[in-house]
């Protein structure tokens, strides 16, 4: 099968992890993802239903409407991607009338036109919740008509919902496996850029994710795959699951310089069943 990109750029998205977490994705009727991103584990792997979360509201906006209003959400969205809008000018405008409204459909638009003329395709906000992310200045931006296509078609098999981590490991169901993507624990004391985090996860919400992971697994026979860095930190977190680990090349760095490989791990929670 080939590999299906996501229509968003996505700073820690797994498009080049996909094999490997396919590897070890237990078998399911049921996909449960409480921290979706861009979707590419959704995009490349064939489960019954999927169960996919996001604490971002203009993420699962988006997600919902492409679902429900395919044809019109492409139709208007390609009307966006011209070279008038690739000005600085457009775009601070659209961010400003993003920042300004509440229209769904609005914001959506304004969210794929953002990702893909911003800087490198970040999704940042303010502390008063404002879309801060500055014009990238590319010489002709992509407009992802197949992408979105491919994913308003899969989408029919989802439901998506705004929810934290927590509450949607609660709707998972006994037939289902969960894959979560938090934002990663930092390499390092000084390595803590994670440009997707802007609501911040803790290294207290690190822990709390891993525990009721293993809960999960152990208390309600769900298995649970957790992507992260590999340190000592998560693998003391990790303790309870089976460890495998995995190269990568990082996609989002301050400079082109920090675009090296790095091991991360690929941590699984597993029912007694399932063992």
């Amino acid at each position: 099968m080939k590999k299906q990109r996501a229509f968003l750029k996505w700073a820690g998205g797994k498009f080049g992890l996909v094999e490997e977490i396919q590897r070890h994705l237990p078998p399911a009727s049921q996909l449960v993802e409480p921290f979706v991103g861009a979707g590419s584990i959704f995009l490349n792997s064939d489960f019954e239903h999927y169960l996919l979360a996001d604490i971002n509201p203009d993420l699962i906006n988006l997600y919902n409407l492409l679902k429900h209003q395919p044809q019109e959400y492409i139709r208007e969205a390609k009307r966006w991607f011209t070279p008038e809008n690739n000005r600085k000018e457009a775009y601070l405008d659209v961010r400003k009338q993003f920042n300004d409204c509440d229209d769904v459909m609005y914001r959506s638009l304004a969210f794929l036109y953002m990702n893909r003329f911003g800087f490198n395709g970040l999704c940042r906000y303010n502390k008063k919740g404002g879309f801060n992310v500055p014009f990238g200045s590319y010489k002709k931006p992509y407009f992802p008509e197949a992408e979105l296509e491919f994913f308003a078609q899969k989408a029919q098999r989802a439901t998506f919902i705004c929810a934290s981590y927590q509450q949607t490991f609660h709707q998972a169901m006994a037939s289902s496996a969960i894959y979560c993507d938090p934002p990663y624990a930092p390499l390092s004391n000084t390595a803590n850029f994670t440009a997707y985090a802007g609501n911040g996860f803790s290294l207290d919400d690190q822990a709390a994710l891993a525990d009721l992971a293993e809960k999960t697994a152990q208390e309600r026979g769900i298995p649970v795959l957790i992507s992260n860095h590999d340190t000592i930190l998560t693998r003391r977190l990790y303790h309870g699951a089976q460890l495998n680990v995995v190269k990568v090349k990082r996609t989002i760095s301050r400079n082109g310089a920090g675009r090296n490989k790095v091991d991360e791990l690929l941590a699984l929670f597993t029912p007694e069943s399932m063992r």
